[in-house]
């Protein structure tokens, strides 16, 4: 078995969580890292926007894309 070392972020949040007094405090801090994710993603996604990486054409060709992985189903 591969074992691995957990960060100190990793500790941090576990420590967090395993102090947590109700499940609604844990869903809470669940929420406000989620949002905290979201913001990142949304701040990245409007820094290529700003830069032209990102466009208007470039979503549209990404809409009519088919990303999905193949499935080869043997009978």
């Amino acid at each position: 078995m591969n074992s691995k070392t957990l960060s100190q972020a990793q500790l941090c949040l576990l420590e967090t969580f395993a102090n947590m007094q109700s499940q609604e405090e844990a869903d809470e801090l669940s929420r406000i890292i989620r949002d905290y994710y979201a913001r990142k993603l949304e701040n990245e996604l409007d820094n290529l926007w700003q830069s032209g990486t990102l466009n208007q054409q470039k979503l549209d060709d990404l809409r009519s894309q088919h990303l999905r992985t193949p499935y080869n189903y043997e009978k």
